[in-house]
């Protein structure tokens, strides 16, 4: 256990993260830690089922006196988004999560410190292996690559599971409880636009946007957090309606569907002349973006730098057409929720470009609580693409999850959080796709609910959470699994 965990409370918690975040759980490559479950299984005697996708339940036996009550289910996924900073030297697949200690918050060093869902994962653990919590008999159920489109509890086999009541431990917010979520879909657009050969005279410059805080595409999008696609585009159309002549042979930007993008380059070849117009053009509306991001990402930087020689530049049409989509797509907030005061009902991201070859990907990321406008989202994204000539697939997305506010298991858990916080929780649902809508569809009946620690800066290298909030957490998930046990 690194010493900055080590005197946490409560500890086979923290000993549970510690022991995860050495571990390389790239969404897609959850081997190494689903070995390590296994293994802590083994060493209690506790069963292991797993379905073809690579989904675990670890089946936990009743404390006694608690045998002859209903099981409960235990949910937690197992990957992580992978993310960050620039200037960090770090591969995902082989080298562990640095986290470290500041006052009251445990954050990585330069990337996302894998809290979500790692203290979820290590939360039900921490059930299985410490002896002092007493409980009715139990399905942990670790799914896989969620944070890339849900796809483990998408292809999840239900034969695995018996439980009718599920403790979803994959939420954000302390003292909150969540009975309710987005849907989501991504949709991709290619364009094959014509490259040529740049005139040997001009020189290369790149311009990059970097110091955004990005963060999660659902949880952090009504921030208004800057986008770096978009200020990246927004730059190149400026240029354009001063008819600065210039050629452009890239733009890149973000890696993740499910993340704002922080960071952001265009390479551009031109005259001497036109790098003196550029460098005006840039300062100006460097400054038009502090204001508009003035206390949301304080940290943006807009910097030229020289280029090397680059071999090829998309053709004027080509350019054009790449400009104009990324300002045409839409990003941010599209609608609030009339039934829930202050959550977001309907949003896109602007989330990827990067070329393939010859073709040129763009990714957008919706989000919706009502599926038919998530529909309509999609498909006037895909109405842009096809404006741009772009070929255009909508992929398979996931089902929101309808709140009932009549669950019993809600009634259990806010009266623990009652007693718990002296106060009525907060009952709300959550902008971002939890596995609960895809669940509820394999297991009609289910019984869900939603609740976890205060996790900030999700999906990004400034994630973080807040020590006595997790202490909390687990004080509140020893208390619901007694009350659910007949305690």
């Amino acid at each position: 256990m690194t010493d900055a965990l080590a005197q946490l409370a409560p500890r086979s918690l923290w000993e549970h993260f510690s022991n995860i975040a050495r571990i390389p759980r790239p969404s897609k490559h959850e081997e190494q830690v689903s070995a390590y479950v296994r293994a802590e299984a083994a060493r209690g005697g506790r069963a292991v089922r797993t379905d073809r996708t690579g989904n675990l339940v670890v089946d936990l036996p009743a404390t006694p006196g608690r045998e002859k009550v209903p099981l409960v289910i235990l949910q937690s996924h197992l990957d992580m988004v992978c993310e960050k900073n620039k200037d960090i030297e770090h591969d995902f697949l082989r080298d562990p999560i640095r986290p470290r200690l500041s006052g009251e918050w445990v954050t990585a060093t330069g990337t996302t410190l894998g809290a979500d869902n790692g203290i979820g994962v290590a939360a039900a653990l921490a059930v299985a292996t410490d002896p002092t919590v007493e409980h009715g008999p139990l399905e942990l159920l670790f799914t896989i690559d969620e944070e890339t489109g849900l796809t483990g509890a998408k292809d999840l086999d239900p034969s695995l599971l018996h439980g009718k009541t599920l403790l979803n431990l994959d939420s954000e917010e302390d003292a909150v409880l969540f009975v309710g979520c987005a849907g989501g879909q991504d949709t991709h657009l290619f364009l094959q636009p014509r490259w040529e050969v740049p005139p040997p005279d001009l020189s290369t410059v790149l311009l990059e946007v970097a110091g955004l805080r990005g963060g999660h595409s659902g949880l952090n999008i009504v921030e208004n957090r800057g986008n770096a696609l978009k200020l990246v585009a927004r730059l190149l159309h400026a240029v354009r309606l001063q008819e600065v002549p210039y050629r452009l042979a890239s733009v890149r930007g973000g890696s993740k569907y499910n993340a704002i993008p922080r960071e952001a380059e265009a390479r551009l070849v031109l005259g001497a002349t036109a790098r003196s117009k550029l460098d005006g053009i840039v300062a100006c509306m460097t400054e038009a973006f502090r204001t508009e991001l003035l206390g949301i990402d304080d940290g943006l930087r807009i910097t030229l730098e020289a280029g090397a020689r680059e071999p090829r530049v998309l053709s004027a049409e080509g350019r054009d057409r790449l400009l104009d989509l990324l300002l045409a797509l839409p990003h941010g907030v599209l609608g609030m929720s009339p039934a829930i005061p202050g959550l977001v009902e309907t949003s896109n991201n602007l989330a990827v470009v990067r070329e393939e070859g010859d073709r040129i990907r763009v990714v957008t990321s919706s989000r919706s609580s009502v599926m038919p406008t998530l529909r309509a989202v999609a498909g006037s994204v895909a109405a842009a693409g096809s404006l741009a000539g772009a070929q255009v697939e909508i992929h398979d997305g996931y089902p929101g999850w309808k709140p009932n506010v009549s669950s019993p298991v809600l009634g259990v858990v806010r009266e623990v959080y009652r007693r718990q916080w002296g106060h009525e929780p907060k009952v709300t649902a959550i902008h971002a796709g939890l596995e609960c809508g895809l669940l509820g569809e394999k297991v009609p009946g289910l019984d869900m609910i939603s609740f976890g620690p205060q996790i900030e800066g999700a999906h990004s290298p400034d994630e973080r959470v807040h020590v006595p909030s997790v202490r909390r957490f687990w004080e509140a998930l020893r208390s619901v699994l007694v009350a659910l046990s007949g305690g």
